[in-house]
């Protein structure tokens, strides 16, 4: 049975509820740049505990078990902090000024590649002016591949359901193909299109709507 759907609407509601007691935060503590910080953060840290939860603990156990399979070995205990600290001073040193935002949650690596930095708009083919950084990410990747490369895009809500769908699907799979054409090993990659479900932003202004058209990829260590 394809549990995927029910895993979406789940996520969805729960995400949905999420955002909304954030708004209630915003209208009794105002709509000053502390709140405006605080609510972004809490919201980017569900985001990103939703896309992990998409990608779920088999894809999780099938991708390390693939990655092993290829001769990857694992990470064990208090290895994996320090590894992942040297990968992303890495990553925040070779993406400097790029557009690109690094960022950390726990013992994962999140980049977030903006729409208006990597694809033209409601295009889905890579800007050639921005495979340097790319080139940069992929060599970081292959020097510290003990980690599952997830790689999810996302859209704002313009347009339909299945339009969003595909866009965030090919943009995902652009940015995969193209760090493993650079020699990323392809047993460690999870490609997810999440569509519209995850804004980070309001989809109400045209600031937030390209903030929410973004590629993220997300480093989990694989752990022995």
């Amino acid at each position: 049975m394809n549990t995927q759907p029910f895993k979406l609407a789940v996520l969805g509601t729960c995400l949905a509820a999420f955002v909304a007691g954030c708004a209630s935060y915003d209208a009794q503590g105002g709509y000053d740049d502390h709140a405006r910080a605080k609510k972004g953060a809490l919201i980017g840290a569900a985001i990103g505990a939703a896309a992990g939860l998409l990608s779920g603990d088999s894809a999780v156990s099938r991708r390390q078990q693939a990655m092993v399979g290829a001769g990857i070995g694992a990470l064990a205990g208090g290895a994996i902090g320090n590894y992942q600290d040297r990968q992303e001073a890495q990553l925040r040193r070779e993406t400097a000024g790029t557009g690109i935002d690094v960022s950390r949650d726990g013992d994962v690596i999140k980049l977030n590649l903006p729409d208006g930095v990597t694809f033209d708009f409601n295009r889905t083919d890579i800007k050639p002016q921005f495979y340097p950084s790319l080139n940069a990410i992929a060599g970081t990747l292959r020097e510290y591949n003990q980690t599952i490369v997830e790689v999810s895009g996302h859209t704002d809500n313009i347009g339909s359901d299945a339009v969003n769908q595909r866009i965030s699907e090919q943009r995902a799979n652009a940015v995969a193909s193209y760090l493993m054409a650079q020699g990323v090993q392809r047993e460690r990659f999870e490609i997810i299109g999440m569509g519209k479900r995850f804004p980070i932003a309001s989809n109400d202004t045209e600031q937030g709507r390209a903030l929410n058209r973004r590629v993220e990829i997300r480093l989990l260590p694989l752990r022995s």
